[in-house]
């Protein structure tokens, strides 16, 4: 009887070619430029590649389905306006300071065209696409709330606020923002114009309130 040959050893899987980030961020660009044009239901994958100059295939390489795509159009948008990184709360950084800073970039945010535009197409997506309205919030608003409470909860283990509810406390410093008057009038297309001082006025002072509200003893 021949010897049997011994079994050959699976070759290893190649690791793959890395995704071309460049192609990555020009989906996600056109993504959201249709989306806030044709909404979700008339953008199609067809059409944000494209949008995109690249191939249907490579769009699909990226992500799933439309919906993933959508969910990573909300947080490139957030993550270019709001970096991770301004919620980092190294020991020497006054927590005055970076509160002061996240103020000024959230309050620009909200004032940007596309943040209002979105805001308006998910209202009036919520009764008929409430699973979409959902994606945008945890993507959105749910992950900035997240990013805060974990500044906070920093700012409370250094000693340097006393936070017993980081949840509470980051709905309660964004929400100053997203909630004023001023920013529903925005909303609403009846204001379109920001004035720069009163919007650092108006940051200042909810950072001191807010900072009076949370203070040691």
């Amino acid at each position: 009887m021949s010897a049997e040959l011994p079994l050959k050893s699976p070759a290893p899987a190649s690791p793959g070619r890395p995704k071309d980030m460049v192609k990555r961020a020009a989906i996600l660009q056109a993504a959201k430029d249709l989306f806030l044009s044709l909404g979700f239901e008339g953008s199609s994958m067809d059409a944000i590649a494209a949008e995109a100059g690249v191939s249907k295939l490579t769009v699909y390489s990226h992500f799933n389905d439309k919906e993933s795509l959508f969910a990573a159009a909300i947080e490139a948008h957030c993550e270019h306006q709001l970096p991770s990184v301004l919620f980092d709360l190294p020991e020497e950084l006054p927590v005055s300071r970076a509160l002061y800073e996240i103020a000024r970039r959230f309050q620009g945010m909200l004032q940007t065209q596309e943040a209002i535009e979105l805001n308006r197409l998910m209202v009036a997506q919520a009764k008929q696409n409430p699973q979409l309205t959902r994606l945008f919030y945890n993507a959105g608003p749910q992950h900035t709330q997240d990013e805060m409470k974990r500044l906070l909860q920093q700012a409370h283990d250094q000693g340097k606020l006393d936070i017993p509810n980081p949840v509470f406390a980051s709905e309660h410093f964004l929400s100053a923002f997203g909630g004023s008057c001023k920013q529903l009038l925005r909303n609403f297309g009846l204001e379109s114009q920001s004035d720069a001082n009163e919007d650092e006025e108006y940051a200042r002072e909810i950072v001191k309130r807010f900072l009076r509200a949370y203070r040691l003893g």
